[in-house]
């Protein structure tokens, strides 16, 4: 197979680190493969069952165990840059990981010796893990309809799950819920537990193949070893999964302006009111094209400066906190949130507008469904529904007028 072209000399600009192309070749045949099948997935519904395991085998997903531990040590910042790489290659297969990256992150900073021992060795062995924290039921906003319960010396739970993104291909599920005094309970259910049902039911126009749809738990029993000590998320939780998202648009964008570039360049019928007698050399075309790749480039390295932010505070918080003071890790926390809140209104104008303006550079045939051209738009838009955007300008003027704190949580339920 031929060697993948660097981000560099694609234009993209350097990675996070010295290392970074070293790391990154290791992945890039895989992510081509992913690439390959993306259009056809789209059009017919093929989950990525395979891909996901593609990257398994290849390592990817033990990115941020350390080398001794069997991963290989990435840091935040080129764990974002190969998402970004990732998502340009399939969109989907960045959102159905999005969970298990943010698990890896607990447990790297979980401070229960024996809990976190456990799960980096299943991790290192390739194991997955999905999400069950979200609900579309009555629940209140910080409480769940999902309940554990005590049956005799046992535990168990029962309740429903939405926007599961990424556990039909899991190994464990990161369930979220409430035991019987309102308390939160975390655990990692295997997939295959007895009363576990995991229906692939969702139905939005984009990212239509993460099978972000229900689970139901029927009377699940949870081991003790199962059950997190403690239910706190890592400390730059929000940041961390906004960013994905952020990595998942930037790559998007980069797919888009690949793509447009290379049919302008094939394109060989033109308009008689056009500027040239080759679309290719017409500067109308190939300022629509530049258009779609800059914004492109600008949704990467907006994603890639945020994650340096979320490194600073990894950093503080690491070993117990041991690198910083603790008003020094919770001020990085504050203001990774305000660099991330701050990026997603733009990074997401930019990649709309650059899935949207494609198609002025190209004809009629742009839009038929062999050429897929239309998923980076649907993509997109799905996912910059997650979290609206329209409250982040508010986040970030209030931090800069009176310095409030962008809020930990984002939950969402019933008044």
């Amino acid at each position: 197979m031929r060697k993948a072209m660097s981000q560099r000399d694609a234009g993209w600009g350097a990675g996070p680190s010295e290392r970074y192309e070293e790391l990154a070749e290791r992945f890039r045949p895989v992510f081509a493969e992913i690439r390959a099948t993306a259009v056809e997935r789209d059009r017919t519904h093929g989950l990525p069952h395979a891909e996901i395991g593609w990257l398994k085998e290849a390592g990817f997903t033990t990115l941020r165990l350390p080398v001794e531990a069997g991963g290989h040590g990435a840091s935040l910042p080129e764990l974002f840059n190969l998402l970004t790489e990732l998502s340009q290659a399939d969109s989907n297969v960045t959102n159905a990981l999005r969970a298990h990256f943010g698990f890896t992150e607990d447990v790297l900073g979980s401070t229960a010796p024996e809990w976190r021992a456990r799960w980096i060795a299943k991790i290192a062995a390739g194991e997955t893990v999905g999400s069950g924290v979200s609900e579309t039921g009555t629940a209140k906003v910080g409480q769940f309809d999902t309940v554990v319960r005590r049956r005799g010396a046992d535990r168990v739970v029962s309740g429903k799950k939405f926007y599961t993104t990424g556990s039909l291909f899991a190994d464990y599920i990161h369930l979220s819920a409430d035991d019987e005094d309102g308390t939160t309970i975390v655990a990692a259910v295997p997939t295959g537990t007895p009363g576990v049902d995991i229906v692939d039911d969702w139905d939005g126009f984009g990212q239509a193949l993460t099978a972000s749809g229900t689970i139901r738990f029927d009377d699940v029993v949870l081991s003790p070893d199962l059950i997190k000590p403690d239910p706190a998320r890592f400390p730059y939780a929000m940041a961390f999964f906004q960013l994905v998202h952020l990595a998942t648009l930037a790559g998007i964008g980069r797919a888009a302006a690949e793509d447009v570039g290379r049919l302008v360049a094939e394109r060989t019928r033109i308009y008689s009111h056009g500027n040239a007698g080759r679309t290719a050399d017409d500067p109308q075309i190939l300022a629509v094209v530049g258009r779609v790749r800059g914004n492109a480039y600008a949704a990467g390295a907006l994603a890639l400066k945020a994650a340096e932010a979320l490194q600073r505070v990894y950093e503080l918080h690491r070993d117990g906190g041991g690198q910083g003071t603790e008003a020094e890790a919770e001020r990085a926390i504050a203001l990774a949130d305000v660099e991330v809140n701050q990026a997603v209104t733009v990074v997401t104008n930019l990649v709309l507008e650059a899935t949207t303006i494609l198609f002025d550079a190209l004809g009629a045939s742009a839009v038929k469904q062999g050429l897929g051209l239309d998923r980076y738009w649907r993509n997109a838009r799905t996912i910059a529904s997650h979290n609206p955007r329209i409250y982040r300008d508010r986040i970030v003027g209030a931090f800069a007028v009176n310095g409030t704190e962008p809020p930990r949580q984002y939950r969402v339920g019933t008044a």
